[in-house]
């Protein structure tokens, strides 16, 4: 359904006038927030600590990978020798032009605010082109402190490039559904990394004994996947301190033992830095190309080192990397290879067979802990994935916990958790051995490579305006990689590379189906609002009985009055004598600071007592449990009652003065700065209305006198409060096609069912609610 607003009428009079002179957009409003939010500087100390830091929670993943590559890439055996020099000379080269060149020093760039992943990605182009697929944006937005953005010349390379992507629905379309691709395929990572990092550090038990069973080994793993998932609830804030000192010796212990490799087995393995052996190893055939899946694990972990950035700058992401993450994988798989070159027939466990037997045991303990170390990364950032889609209206509504203090990125989802742990248990039991799995993994990675690679050509456009050279030598490079292994993943899809694919097939249908959904459910009440001077032509009593009481009416306009509202006092006799539009909106960006949260504004004339507020948050913001959204509100709303009355009764009193030096007015009170400044707005200019700090009114220590509406609000508020949500359910026509039906009345309607209510995401009380049922045809 096309969303039809009053700008569509063709016969505009009196009316269309009297609508724009009552419900302008809050651009005054939130033009005057303040700047709140400062620049982090970071001492050279501190960046070398948070580097350290780093190693423990962003490089888990990539750090591991030693376990299983060479395995996953001869699975068949070496026929022949300079094999290895081949596929050590694509490991180095990999490394270096993926990990390093474009994630380390260009990816990590792209960042929004700190937070990293491609929904973060979609967040910075959605400030810099209307590409936004649900159109609740409106400038007042663009004023908050984290709602960074550019500007173009009309002329400009990027102003066309914008305007096109603008130009049609179908590119804003094409845009959310690769981002939502890259989003599933991390999803499937987040499943498919725990499975093989576990199995195969525990893989080394039936290395040393083997006769062990197979079965054992899986056991194990199970085990350890049942205890890893089972203590997500308590965060990763509580155990982090151990996890950079493990990791770190976990690299320093492959890197030593792999320079020990080269100097006792084969020091000539070092002629694979020549490229000319990748050219060579490329001439082997089908089977050496297939085995390009096996070697793109090298790379794994990469796209969660940027999906994780949210808790370190980049600066102390690139020293860690460049000084001991890189360097040391290097030495590690030159070690391996140089084992491999003089024991062929043990290529199948050469990570655990090129250990020396002194240290096998402690070893094994410390890879074991480096791969739960390296599943928790992905969990965690599987975790941050589903925050973000589910504020940008992508994902149904489910339970998010907030496990740090500290850190305002660490959460826990106890239902995504516990499908991921039926999911890493049905992969780990069900294939038949690691190579499966190993093709699996590789299926999922060069697909989310692939999807970031695609979304930074609009960002280097758009928001870094970046050389049209530059932008091809960076796709160019990215391509020839990705591509290349992409390729040789397709022929993998039968031997495992399937599970990602349906998985992500899954999760991309919930998405999309509740996207979908989420858009109509606007349509609807863009096209069904009200208009306010309908409502002003009531009279104060709106037509109705005023009771004593104050109504919290909820929408997902910031404009307009909801078609719930007008579909209530239709069928009740009765209204509250307060009454309070609620609109909570999401914007693309990563935190909405508490000061900037609130937009209030009133409707109408002060006899009819009635506001709009807006609550603003961005997608890593979360409505925690011991914040009372019901008192913020109220709080906000007397807190802008109580200020204006101020602003009128000093226009008029003798302790009202006026600087003609600072050309401002001034007002001689007891306040906290926030709402001082506030105040001396106000008196400067009595036409506007006022902007509220989240903070309660309280806080400041304000002596101001009484007034008769903020006394007014107090009584209502103590006659009651009611929570007004619409409770729409939306159906297909009848005349619909059967795809369009099972879409809306079964896959769409049942996850409208299983998800949270708005109710228990706000925390609002149950005592107090009234939900408005209506129906929606699309």
């Amino acid at each position: 359904m096309a969303s039809i607003s009053l700008e569509e009428d063709g016969e505009r009079g009196s009316m269309w006038d009297l609508e724009q002179k009552l419900d302008q957009p809050m651009d005054e409003e939130a033009g005057r927030l303040r700047n709140m939010c400062k620049e982090k500087k970071f001492s050279s100390l501190l960046l070398l600590r948070l580097s350290f830091q780093s190693l423990g929670v962003v490089f888990g993943d990539l750090g591991t990978s030693p376990l299983y590559v060479f395995y996953n890439t001869f699975p068949r055996g070496i026929s022949d020798p300079e094999d290895v020099i081949g596929a050590l000379s694509l490991i180095i080269y990999s490394l270096t032009l993926v990990p390093l060149l474009k994630y380390v020093f260009v990816v990590l760039r792209a960042n929004d605010n700190g937070q990293g992943g491609t929904f973060a990605l979609y967040s910075l182009l959605c400030r810099h082109a209307k590409i936004n697929t649900i159109p609740n944006q409106r400038k007042t937005d663009e004023e908050v402190t984290t709602y960074s953005r550019q500007t173009y010349d009309e002329n400009s390379l990027a102003s066309k490039v914008k305007s096109w992507l603008e130009a049609h629905t179908y590119k804003r379309n094409v845009i959310l559904i690769l981002v939502l691709i890259g989003t599933c395929m991390a999803i499937g990572d987040g499943i498919l990394t725990p499975a093989i990092s576990v199995l195969s550090a525990s893989g080394g038990i039936k290395v040393n004994d083997p006769e062990i069973n197979k079965d054992v080994v899986i056991v194990v793993a199970v085990i350890i996947l049942i205890g890893l998932f089972s203590v997500q609830h308590y965060g990763t804030d509580k155990v982090g301190w151990l996890f950079a000192p493990i990791v770190l010796l976990w690299f320093l212990l492959i890197g030593v033992i792999g320079a020990v490799n080269i100097w006792k087995y084969d020091s000539s393995i070092l002629k694979a830095l020549n490229p000319v052996y990748i050219v060579r190893y490329f001439k082997g055939g089908h089977r050496n190309w297939t085995s390009l899946g096996g070697i793109m694990l090298s790379i794994t972990g990469t796209e969660t080192l940027y999906a994780d950035l949210c808790h370190f700058p980049v600066l102390s992401v690139q020293i860690a990397f460049t000084l001991v993450v890189f360097p040391c994988l290097l030495l590690a798989y030159s070690g391996q290879a140089a084992y491999i070159m003089q024991h062929q027939d043990h290529v199948f466990n050469a990570f655990y067979r090129s250990i020396p037997d002194s240290i096998y045991w402690p070893m094994f303990i410390v890879a074991t802990a480096a791969a739960i170390i390296a599943s928790q990364a992905t969990i965690s950032a599987t975790f941050s994935i589903i925050k973000q889609a589910l504020a940008l209206g992508c994902f149904p509504r489910v339970k998010v916990v907030h496990t740090s203090k500290k850190f305002l990125g660490q959460i826990y989802i106890p239902d995504i958790n516990w499908i991921l742990l039926v999911l890493c248990i049905a992969v780990t039991a069900g294939f038949e051995n690691q190579s499966q799995i190993g093709n699996a993994y590789g299926t999922a990675v060069v697909l989310v490579m692939l999807v970031t690679t695609l979304l930074m050509i609009p960002v280097m456009l758009l928001v870094w305006r970046s050389h049209w050279i530059l932008i091809f030598l960076f796709t160019a490079l990215s391509l020839l990689v990705e591509l290349t292994y992409f390729s040789a993943v397709l022929f993998k899809v039968n031997q495992g590379g399937w599970v990602p694919l349906v998985v992500a097939a899954a999760f991309l249908l919930i998405m999309f189906v509740w996207h979908y959904g989420t858009v109509k459910r606007y349509e609807f009440e863009m096209h069904s609002k009200v208009s306010l001077a309908w409502i002003i032509g009531l009279g104060p009593s709106l037509g109705l009985v005023r009771v004593p009481g104050i109504g919290f009416v909820y929408t997902e306009l910031a404009s307009g009055v909801p078609h719930i509202f007008s579909h209530l006092i239709t069928n009740l006799p009765a209204i509250h004598s307060v009454v309070i539009f609620v609109c909570v909106k999401y914007l693309p960006v990563y935190t909405v600071p508490m000061e900037e949260r609130f937009i209030v504004k009133r409707i109408g004339p002060k006899n009819f007592h009635m506001f709009r507020c807006v609550a603003r948050y961005g997608y890593n913001d979360l409505h925690r449990r011991d914040d009372d959204f019901e008192k913020m509100l109220f709080d906000t709303i007397s807190t802008y009652v109580r200020l204006e009355t101020m602003m009128e009764g000093y226009t008029d009193s003798e302790d009202f003065t006026f600087d003609p030096q600072r050309n401002v007015k001034s007002v001689d009170l007891v306040a906290g700065d926030d709402v001082a400044d506030s105040i001396v707005e106000m008196a400067s200019n009595p036409s506007l209305d006022c902007i509220i700090s989240a903070q309660s009114p309280h806080q400041g220590g304000i002596s101001i006198r009484s007034s008769d509406e903020y006394d007014f609000l107090n009584r209502c508020k103590d006659a009651g409060v009611v929570h007004i949500l619409g409770n729409t359910i939306v159906m297909a026509r009848r005349d619909s096609g059967l795809v369009k039906k099972i879409v809306v009345d079964y896959i769409y309607a049942f996850l409208w069912r299983i998800c949270r209510e708005n109710s228990v995401m706000l925390n609002l009380p149950h005592e107090s609610l009234l939900n408005v049922g209506q129906i929606f045809y699309v």
